[in-house]
């Protein structure tokens, strides 16, 4: 009795406002010998969360992404769950809950175990807006998004048809409102409802088309991909932290190189990194460029697909290079001396860049550091070494200066040279630097020699910075 009355309250929440139930149709139910989803690939705390919501007298499901991929035999990265519970009502049901967002309110639900805080998001059902007054903008973008509603509205709000399937771990059902498993199977990426609507609605979902398209190998069905290279000045409109933060999911999904392309196809890249005009630029005067990010892109994807870290400051540093090396080229060309020459060439390259897409200033730091050791690595005799590769960000310049060696901008044998003195003794290094003073017949500067312990940097090589 105690139990059924604490549940009546929990689900009481006078201040909200719920929809009426949907007309969408009911859903597809797809059992567990069609779906074939392996429940061990399954997050724990995902399933506990839609238990502990299902025992309080509410439905759950785990949503979005992670149903996709589950049905495509992968471990989803991250996992959603939706409810009809509100924020509010979830919040009293998780010690570590707390709530999130303001135009999309959403709870995180924080679990702790022996390696790193898993989050799993949980989000109520959403209504339909077509009738919503002042929570879309008249260009048709969703400006708040707290109406709560029912399942199937749920389902006719989300993006892609593979990216609106429900699946409850209780029963291991798979609910499919708008035919994603048949749009799986069929290898389609199809928007729900009219895509040019939907567009408007968020114009972000352009960019997450594209993405899912690399990502997934499926092609976009023709409906969804014309209104894109019409609508796609309505990214001009996106907060720019939104928009940074989408570009970041685009370049770490680990097909980013394709992604590129997809952007570029879909007539999306222009204004967004001002850079990626020349980086696809097929022409010969282009080929360094396009070669030092291909490499850099193409070690980003091997390590994520590999599910190693890869730090957002030495990726973006490589995509800029190119253009900072082309201004750094220019100042000293006017007489500027070598680094004051550099250090503007940064500003304007990131100015250049802030004009379209703003780079968060965190990650800006991480790349002046990269930027800024690159002509350190040329000075290898004295005490130049030993201060470098004592450096905090040693590891992320060393490994942006390999990249260079690979494309020929910079000799191999500096790369290699580096390699070796991180690998070996103090001896060992002072044979190196030896050998550096009799190639040029510079001699060392004056200095007292300190016998140094191996720095924390010293590790095997790896491509790509984490």
């Amino acid at each position: 009795m105690i139990t059924k009355f604490i549940k009546r309250i929990l689900r009481r929440d006078p201040m909200v406002k719920h929809t009426q139930a949907n007309n969408t149709g009911a859903p597809k139910r797809i059992p567990k010998k069609a779906h074939r989803i392996d429940p061990h690939l399954l997050s724990k705390n995902a399933v506990k969360v839609t238990h502990t919501l299902q025992q309080a007298g509410y439905e759950a499901f785990i949503v979005g992404g992670a149903v996709r991929d589950l049905a495509l035999g992968i471990s989803p990265k991250d996992f959603d769950v939706a409810t009809n519970a509100t924020p509010d009502q979830v919040q009293r049901l998780f010690r570590k809950a707390r709530l999130i967002g303001r135009r999309f309110q959403i709870v995180h639900v924080t679990f702790f175990g022996k390696g790193h805080p898993e989050i799993i998001e949980v989000s109520t059902f959403r209504a339909l807006l077509d009738n919503a007054g002042d929570h879309v903008a008249e260009s048709g973008r969703i400006l708040r998004d707290n109406v709560w509603g029912s399942q199937g509205e749920d389902a006719a709000r989300r993006d892609f048809t593979i990216n609106a399937m429900y699946y409850d771990p209780s029963s291991e059902t798979v609910l499919d409102y708008h035919g994603g498993m048949a749009d799986m199977q069929k290898k389609t990426l199809r928007m729900i409802g009219d895509p040019a609507k939907r567009y408007r609605e968020d114009p972000v979902r352009m960019l997450r088309a594209v993405r899912f398209a690399a990502k997934t190998g499926f092609e976009l069905d023709g409906a969804t991909r014309a209104p894109i290279a019409k609508l796609g000045k309505l990214l001009n409109d996106v907060p720019s932290a939104r928009l940074f933060d989408e570009i970041l999911k685009l370049l770490m999904s680990g097909y980013s190189w394709a992604a590129i392309q997809g952007l570029k196809d879909a007539g999306l890249h222009h204004g967004l990194l001002p850079l990626l005009d020349h980086i696809l630029d097929t022409g010969a005067d282009s080929k360094g460029a396009n070669d030092f990010v291909k490499l850099a892109l193409a070690n980003t994807d091997e390590r994520i697909q590999s599910g190693k870290s890869v730090s957002a400051g030495f990726l973006f540093a490589t995509l800029l290079w190119p253009d900072l090396l082309k201004n750094w080229k220019a100042n000293s060309a006017k007489g500027m001396a070598n680094i004051p020459a550099l250090h503007d060439a940064m500003d304007d390259t990131i100015a250049t860049q802030s004009s379209g897409m703003t780079i968060q200033r965190r990650f800006e730091s991480d790349m002046r550091e990269i930027w800024s050791m690159q002509p350190r690595f040329e000075r290898r005799v004295g005490r130049y070494p030993y201060r470098l590769i004592e450096s905090p960000r040693f590891r992320a310049g060393y490994d942006f200066m390999l990249l260079r060696c690979a494309t020929g901008e910079l000799s191999p044998a500096i790369g290699q040279w580096w390699t070796d003195f991180i690998a070996t003794d103090v001896t060992g290094q002072d044979e190196l630097m030896a050998s550096v003073k009799n190639e040029s017949g510079n001699s060392p500067s004056p200095a007292k020699r300190r016998r140094r312990r191996k720095p924390k940097a010293a590790v095997p090589p790896e491509s790509a910075a984490s």
